[in-house]
């Protein structure tokens, strides 16, 4: 799985022993990013549908969650993957941009991504294929790239890993069906079928997961879009198209309560920590009006860029290390003897309180 901020890695354990015990058996991922919480709901039989509005989460959720491992042919991917593995690299786009005007992966890895990926766009573009494959070539590449992460920036000298050879593999289908949807939950929540659980974890802050991400944005689209600033950006991440309500202090506490109405669920899951604009007991409060409601708060370390800083293409120190921890809050709310059940089963979950977040 890429390397994210805001992941729940480390939670998902007991965020799936949670889903679990509450006995629900349909559940809704909002904000489903790289979809690991979603995958560990399916992989526990439960019917999910998964929702974000970047194109590339869109691209995960149509591999992990969509599709059914035991109605396709995995023949037809372990041999598409083999022919993409065998292509020579050929300078292109990607390779321009994110290998040479900025420095994210190296050149020789570049020219393998854009071979790679002209040829999923002229072959197997509308086919079950394309999905997994582009999946496949995005996961290769985070392997190789020189960040801390996230696309702000790359790192002043060259990663240890962005030596290696790019390489293929199987992203792993799983067992079962689901959905995948894209677009805002602030429009689209509303109107999707009740399920019993849902999982809401919502931006915490200012910082806009569409340019955190561009570079795979730009990979899945396919688009070659023009590029700005030191991190060769795509201009539209400048406008204010792809800026949600939850990233501005004066209106993410009213996404936040609209969203906790709008969701047809008959228990609710809230992630959020406490870098947010929200103090813990707000959140509580606001809650409240989905039933019975309890919190649970978990320690970790914050994710590595922030610990060492932000540096420019000359090596010079230009942002301050911040914060080394944060503390995760897990809101739970709906009828009391389910989430009696939930807050019971957390006691027989560890959670590696070690790990980035």
């Amino acid at each position: 799985m890429i390397k994210y901020l805001g992941s729940k890695r480390t939670l998902v354990p007991l965020l799936g022993a949670l889903v679990e015990a509450s006995g629900a058996t349909t559940a809704l991922d909002l904000f489903t990013g790289t979809t690991r919480v979603a995958q560990a709901m399916k992989r526990g039989g439960k019917l999910v549908t998964a929702l974000d509005s970047a194109t590339y989460s869109k691209v995960f959720a149509d591999t992990w969650i969509t599709l059914d491992a035991n109605a396709v042919d995995q023949r037809e991917l372990t041999d598409a993957l083999a022919h993409l593995e065998s292509l020579p690299g050929e300078h292109g786009y990607f390779t321009q941009a994110f290998c040479l005007d900025a420095r994210y992966f190296q050149p020789r890895n570049g020219e393998r991504v854009d071979a790679i990926r002209e040829a999923i766009a002229s072959e197997y573009a509308g086919t079950w294929l394309e999905a997994p494959l582009l999946t496949s070539l995005i996961l290769a590449a985070d392997r190789v790239d020189s960040t801390t992460g996230v696309q702000m920036a790359y790192l002043k000298s060259w990663s240890w890993r962005s030596s290696k050879a790019l390489e293929l593999k199987d992203p792993g289908l799983i067992a079962g069906v689901g959905h995948a949807l894209q677009g805002d939950a602030l429009e689209l929540t509303a109107s999707l079928p009740a399920v019993d659980i849902a999982y809401l974890d919502p931006p915490y802050n200012q910082h806009r997961y569409f340019g955190n991400y561009h570079v795979w944005e730009s990979l899945v689209r396919w688009d070659k879009p023009d590029t700005y600033g030191v991190a060769n950006k795509r201009l539209d991440v400048r406008g204010d198209t792809h800026r949600s309500a939850f990233n501005s202090r004066k209106t993410m506490p009213a996404a936040i309560a609209k969203l906790l109405g709008d969701v047809n669920a008959e228990t609710i899951v809230l992630s959020y920590n406490n870098e947010s604009w929200l103090s813990r007991e707000e959140l509580i409060e606001m809650c409240r009006n989905r039933g019975h409601v309890e919190i649970l708060d978990y320690e970790f370390k914050r994710y590595i860029g922030s610990q060492i800083g932000i540096y420019n293409r000359t090596g010079a120190l230009v942002g301050q290390p911040g914060a080394r921890r944060n503390f995760e809050h897990l809101l739970l709310a709906g009828p009391k003897r389910t989430l009696s059940r939930m807050i019971e089963a957390t006691e027989h979950t560890e959670v590696r309180v070690e790990g980035e977040a």
